[in-house]
């Protein structure tokens, strides 16, 4: 009767056991560091960065645009007498300054 005992005390710890490693996995496969909760979180997160990439290169865009504009080989005058304006705080007294 003891061996009995003893065999049906085992039968209860080996499932036990599995199940406790079957729960860990399905818990590191929802929530672990490559889990399926960290992925959304990353996909979201890129996709955000995208947006911001591509509002910087729209700006370094306009800045190559202007610093060619002001370059020894093409010179646009009214950009030049803008930024002049501007850097100085100068303005001719027939012009309206509106602020932004």
């Amino acid at each position: 009767m003891a061996q009995k005992r003893r065999r049906s005390g085992y039968t209860l710890i080996l499932p036990t056991i599995l199940l406790g490693f079957a729960g860990y996995f399905v818990f590191a496969a929802v929530q672990g560091e490559y889990g399926v909760l960290r992925r959304v979180e990353l996909d979201a997160e890129r996709e955000l960065l995208m947006a911001e990439l591509a509002l910087l290169d729209a700006e370094a865009e306009v800045m190559r645009d202007r610093t060619r504009r002001l370059s020894d080989d093409y010179l646009d005058l009214d950009l030049l007498d803008e930024r002049a304006r501007h850097v100085l705080g100068v303005a001719r007294a027939d012009e309206i300054i509106v602020e932004y």
